[in-house]
């Protein structure tokens, strides 16, 4: 093989006797005059070793900053620099695919573990593979069809897959892998329904890394808590996520030996993993959590202190609570010197130290005033209880009906909502709510639909149900997208008929059905099927009003079709889904008594 010039510009050596400019090269190089070799061949000089030929990564690196900055080594005399480095990326090409050594064997990977649950049955399978293979999402342009969106009823079906306990099928979980990684909403549901396979799956490719790391501990066992060495061990030598799966499972069984262990090494974390570690405190908090959370508020993070304080307003009964209480009940007052009792507010002053340590913010965002941000605070921190016996022993209702003096009535109201909704308070919520009929369409402290949304969520899920039904009632669906979306699936009979009323009533407006494209994809997959009868005699295509958008019922038309499909869909889904009733076994044959057969 050819040997060319070093990159560093240095002479040939090949051996070649017709090259004179080697033999002056090495002469030089020496400092002696040429010798020679055939007078006494015991001191000829020893022959050079050959050029080593360039590597991969010297050939990467010519070819991309250029030949004309830098020469490709080993040039052959009277070829172009181009064409040489051409040549030797080919050798080297041959040269990587024929002195390849095969690497060790891997090790073989174990089996997978068992899954002990029952077998999904034969329809429900077909039918998850067939949810799987539809990626459509939808026709293109908005226009969706009459023919169901398969996908967007995947979710729903492994929630029930879920319910129901079953196994998934092993030939299906590759798929179902799949699809989890494009679609982070579906991954709880799917590796639930996936199971102990989906994480020996996850280990062998890393397009599925995701199951390892919404696996409690990253996919590793956990430690029973009974073994008390082994607890300690992984919580003082485990990565984060395995200590925070820990903590979590802790917390669920026995909260307060996770906070404990928490307390043990609290000192010693860094802050935004003390931040982690004690939001994992809401699952099974408690008075008993109340001293290592006063603790807390004296932590040097804020973002720290400020979730400490937030834990601690959510416990009525906490020493947190009561001082807010103090401190809110100092700025609200019931005014008796007008004709009508009116409720008086009076903000802070100024935002104190011990406020602060409380979990009080004291920079406003910006847009809003000093005073009426602390007020908030206050308000929204401190108990509910508080205020009846603050206001003259009204209830809830009562008191969000008193007027409100000064212009301080929407951010007293909104500060109560932020209440309820912290404290899970039904009676306030349901207040705050008031009406589904008001003419605001809304209470007196829900300033937004989120808002109202998050108060709806306090109350039980028939409540709920009834009070959305009503909004729609009086305010049609242009505004109950976010509030339909609080409410238990499938929605009871007053909500269903609620809206596919008003979807009627917008059909018979005129406007287009995209217009509504929201709540009807909501109402694909939370209607109960039953509904279906119903809605048949709305497939049929209306006569178009004059002033009509051009087409609109034959859409609506297709629009209620896909409703249908869907619903029936669903239906087939639930039946595929329950386990066959036992069989009846026959009735048993009497033989008659024997002394009628004597």
């Amino acid at each position: 093989m050819m040997n060319g010039t070093p990159p560093g510009g240095g002479a040939r050596a090949d051996g070649d006797a017709g090259d004179p400019a080697g033999s002056r090269g090495s002469s030089a190089t020496a400092g002696h005059p040429p010798a020679d070799s055939s007078a006494n061949p015991s001191q000829a000089p020893a022959a050079r070793e050959p050029d080593p030929e360039p590597s991969w990564e010297d050939l990467v690196t010519t070819a991309l900053l250029g030949t004309d900055r830098r020469a490709p080594a080993h040039v052959v005399p009277g070829r172009p620099a181009p064409v040489a480095l051409l040549d030797a990326a080919a050798v080297a090409t041959v040269r990587r695919r024929a002195g390849l050594r095969p690497a060790r064997a891997a090790r073989r990977p174990g089996p997978a573990p068992a899954d002990p649950r029952p077998a999904l049955p034969a329809p429900a399978a077909r039918r998850l593979a067939t949810l799987m293979a539809d990626r459509s999402g939808g026709a293109a342009g908005g226009r969706r069809g009459s023919s169901p969106d398969l996908m967007e009823l995947l979710p729903q079906w492994l929630a029930a897959a879920n319910a129901h306990g079953y196994a998934a099928p092993p030939q299906l979980l590759p798929a179902l892998l799949d699809a989890a990684r494009g679609r982070t909403d579906l991954r709880p549901a799917a590796l639930a329904f996936a199971g102990p396979r989906a994480l020996w799956l996850a280990r062998l490719n890393p397009d599925w890394r995701f199951a390892l790391r919404a696996a409690p501990g990253g996919g590793a066992a956990l430690p029973d808590p009974a073994d008390a060495e082994a607890v300690r061990r992984l919580w003082q030598e485990g990565l984060f996520a395995e200590r925070a799966a820990l903590l979590g499972a802790l917390r669920v069984r026995t909260p307060a030996l996770g906070r404990d262990l928490l307390a043990s090494t609290w000192t010693a974390e860094r802050a935004e993993d003390r931040l982690m570690f004690l939001d994992s405190l809401r699952t099974g908090l408690s008075d008993a959590d109340e001293p290592f959370l006063e603790q807390a508020l004296g932590d040097r993070s804020r973002n720290v202190r400020a979730t400490a304080a937030d834990l601690l307003s959510a416990l009525p009964g906490s020493a947190l609570a009561a001082r807010m209480a103090v401190r809110a009940s100092a700025c609200v007052a019931l005014d008796r010197t007008g004709n009508v009792p009116t409720i008086a507010v009076e903000a802070p002053l100024e935002c104190d130290a011990a406020m602060e340590r409380d979990g009080v913010v004291a920079a406003p965002p910006a847009g809003r005033g000093e005073r009426s941000w602390w007020l908030g605070q206050l308000v929204e921190a401190a108990p509910l209880g508080t205020w009846s016996g603050r206001l003259g022993g009204r209830t809830p209702q009562e008191i969000v009906a008193l007027p409100v003096a000064d212009g301080w009535q929407g951010e007293l109201h909104a500060a109560w909502c932020r209440a309820a909704v912290r404290q899970r308070d039904a009676g306030w919520s349901r207040a705050l709510l008031g009406s589904p009929s008001a003419p605001e369409a809304g209470g007196p402290g829900a300033v937004s639909l989120a808002e109202r949304a998050k108060l709806l969520a306090a109350l039980d899920p028939e409540e709920r149900a009834v009070w959305v039904a009503g909004f729609i009632a009086t305010h049609g669906l242009s505004e109950a997208f976010q509030l339909l979306g609080v409410c238990a699936v499938p929605w009871a009979p007053p909500l269903g008929q609620a809206v596919v009323d008003a979807l009627n009533i917008a059909r018979d407006a005129g406007s287009y059905p995209w217009s509504f494209s929201g709540v009807m994809g909501l109402a694909e997959r939370c209607l109960d099927p039953a509904e279906a009868v119903r809605l048949e005699a709305l497939l049929a295509v209306p006569d178009e009003r004059e002033d009509a958008a051009p087409g609109s019922g034959g859409y609506w038309a297709e629009a209620f079709q896909r409703l249908v499909t869907t619903l029936r869909l669903r239906a087939a889904m639930a039946r595929e889904l329950s386990p066959p009733a036992p069989a009846t076994p026959p009735p048993e044959t009497l033989s008659p008594p024997r002394e009628a057969a004597a």
